[in-house]
């Protein structure tokens, strides 16, 4: 049997090797190898559901329907910040003191495997969740090392929401394929009267977690990749250079207007919805709330989405989406998992879509007639989903996601060029970290 310190060294070896550590790399991060792949889930009891800010606001209903089925066994929802990278921090800090504060926990797809190395999730007994029912891509992001560590109960994939009453009034009869075709469009519509005021594109471009996507999207809209086969770093390229041009040309000519650079998903979504953008990358979540006919959207009815543009054609979006994690310092864990069922079911899923534009991990709702005549987004999103590249899965996510961030932001702020980002970049992705 391999000790927790052959492996460290072994993990070690190939940090060294290959600049990042890949997720076929454990953790030393507490307890051994048979109990985290044979947990016990026993106890009975209130638990704690742990997730970002609910915008779309369907969590608490979904709550309050199983509290009202369990009432000895109560879910209590901790709402984190909006901000994903605080989410990940507070989730981490909880799990650095084994505290039992937090129950269930909201992943964003990536972090799996970084939750998993360090054995501060549990793995979970994959034959209690309907997986095989799910879209194969979603199932994969929540697996490490073999074993299934988080349950999908959201998907996501990036769209293009586009002003069509705009660009119709322009003589454009579909939405941009290229980006080259996106900046050529927003020249028509900007000559409108009613296009006053209004910017070209903005995506989620300050310096967090949405920068990580967008960039990624980027380089791989362009035809390259973050890592490649191999797990190595593959950012110091030509094509990762297109798609990082595109970024930071579009910031130095406007196209991306200069305060898109402290977007985030609200703060973008606010800005479409106000009128203030013609095109827009974005979450499925927003769809229903531009829609809203109660006078919080000026485009409601106006606009309509598209797959997100690319270099040569359709671009890539990168695979968002949350799962559930079941916290290794938690009590309660028999109630837990039963949560964890009824929160990712098919019905559940039904339920976010309608009431949150939440996109479901159920292949099915995609094809449900009923749902793609409420949501005629569905089979964009669908091939979206489907076609998605995940952002790295490596165990050390957070410093590769903050090298991301900086480099991509100092090219796009214009302190760096895209050439000087990209090799500072690739270095940074080569070094071993501290967590090792």
């Amino acid at each position: 049997m391999k000790t927790s310190a052959t492996r460290a060294v072994q993990c070690s070896a190939v940090v060294l090797a290959a600049g990042l550590v890949l997720s076929a790399c454990g953790s030393s991060g507490g307890g051994d190898d048979a109990a985290q792949k044979n947990p016990s889930f026993k106890g009975r009891g209130p638990i704690k559901y742990v997730a970002g800010k609910d915008a779309g606001g369907s969590v608490q209903k979904v709550l309050d329907k199983w509290n009202k089925a369990h009432p000895k066994e109560k879910v209590t929802f901790v709402e984190l910040p909006t901000d994903a990278d605080a989410q990940r921090q507070q989730m981490i800090q909880n799990a650095q003191t084994k505290s039992d504060a937090y129950t269930v926990l909201s992943l964003d797809v990536v972090w799996t495997s970084e939750f998993a190395a360090h054995q501060w999730i549990d793995r979970l007994p994959a034959d209690k969740f309907p997986l095989q029912k799910m879209m194969k891509p979603v199932v994969e992001t929540g697996k490490y090392r073999g074993g299934q560590y988080s349950i999908p109960h959201a998907s996501d994939g990036g769209l293009l929401y586009y002003r069509k009453d705009l660009l119709k009034k322009a003589g454009i009869d579909k939405a941009p394929s290229t980006w080259a075709e996106m900046k050529a469009d927003c020249k028509k519509v900007e000559k409108l009267p009613e296009a006053k005021g209004a910017s070209c594109y903005a995506g989620q471009h300050q310096k967090y977690e949405g920068l990580t996507v967008n960039f990624s999207e980027a380089v791989n809209s362009a035809g390259g990749d973050v890592l490649d086969a191999k797990g190595k770093p593959n950012v110091d390229t030509p094509e990762a250079k297109k798609g990082l041009d595109f970024l930071a040309d579009s910031v130095k000519d406007k196209t991306i207007p200069k305060e898109a650079t402290t977007y985030q998903e609200e703060q973008g979504r606010q800005a479409f919805q106000g009128g203030k953008l013609i095109f827009m990358r974005n979450w499925p979540y927003v769809h229903s709330l531009a829609s809203k006919k109660d006078g919080s959207s000026k485009v409601a009815g106006k606009f309509d989405v598209a797959p997100l543009p690319g270099l040569k054609g359709p671009g890539t979006s990168s695979l968002g989406g949350h799962n559930v994690a079941l916290s290794s310092f938690a009590k309660n864990k028999a109630t837990a998992i039963d949560f964890m069922k009824f929160f990712t079911s098919e019905e559940k899923a039904r339920f976010a879509l309608e009431e949150a534009s939440l996109a479901p991990p159920y292949e099915s709702l995609y094809d449900d007639k009923a749902l793609e005549k409420q949501f005629p987004y569905l089979p964009t999103l669908k091939k979206s989903i489907l076609h998605a590249k995940p952002r790295p899965r490596v165990v050390n996510y957070g410093d590769a996601s903050s090298a991301m961030q900086r480099e991509a932001y100092a090219a796009m702020t214009g302190t760096k060029s895209s050439a000087e980002a990209l090799k500072d970049l690739q270095k940074a992705l080569q070094k071993p970290t501290a967590q090792q």
